[in-house]
């Protein structure tokens, strides 16, 4: 299975080739690049891993939460690229890229947005519970309860913080495979693609921030 993939929402652009398990080829690139370079990204990897796009079985495209700009852009450029080559496309969480290679019970998986914001996933055997907003807020929410240790992945100082102040002892992990569209490409070959490119959207976490416009 061939897999090209794509990720805007988890810090930088990414893109990424895994062929039959194996991630061929990567590129990655920090700060606001994804509509400048994201399609050269692309063109890039897959010149690196040596393919054309008949060879590509399938896409995958991280789907948030994250940043609003990549992640738009990411999803834009994945849906066009699906119908434009008539290939199906995988939709990927954010936070399974970041989970991707790790088999965990119990698991908080933190994606980090606009300064104190987080969207959260909390992993409990068969429970799982999400929330987003301010940390601490999200926090309450998820209320993952301090009677064991917690596995936190991508977790910022803020959240360890605050987790420390509720009596939770933690192990922090960094994500097992990067940059995320490696994850990405990686996951993308055991899942089912979506019914059409149409059908995949982007999962903000939260509504992104607003300025109520002032009238005279």
């Amino acid at each position: 299975m061939n897999v090209l993939a794509i990720d805007g929402a988890l810090g930088e652009f990414s893109a990424a080739f895994a062929a039959d398990g194996r991630v061929a080829a990567v590129r990655a690139a920090g700060g606001n690049v994804a509509l400048e370079a994201g399609l050269s990204m692309l063109r890039d990897v897959m010149n690196d891993a040596a393919v054309s796009r008949e060879q590509i079985d399938r896409l995958a495209v991280g789907t948030g939460p994250g940043s609003f700009t990549g992640l738009r852009i990411a999803i834009a450029y994945a849906k066009s690229l699906a119908q434009a080559w008539r290939l199906p496309l995988v939709p990927v969480p954010s936070f399974d890229m970041l989970e991707y290679g790790r088999r965990l019970e119990r698991v908080l998986t933190v994606v980090v947005g606009r300064p104190g914001v987080v969207s959260l996933r909390y992993r409990d055997a068969g429970t799982v519970r999400r929330a987003s907003g301010r940390t601490r807020d999200a926090l309450a929410e998820i209320a993952p309860g301090n009677d064991r240790p917690l596995v936190v992945i991508g977790a910022s100082k803020d959240v360890l913080a605050q987790l420390a102040e509720r009596g939770i002892v933690v192990e922090s992990l960094e994500p097992l495979v990067t940059p995320p569209a490696a994850a990405a490409a990686l996951a993308a070959a055991a899942r089912e693609p979506a019914l059409s490119p149409h059908a995949v959207t982007a999962d903000y976490g939260e509504l992104p921030a607003a300025k109520v416009p002032k009238f005279s």
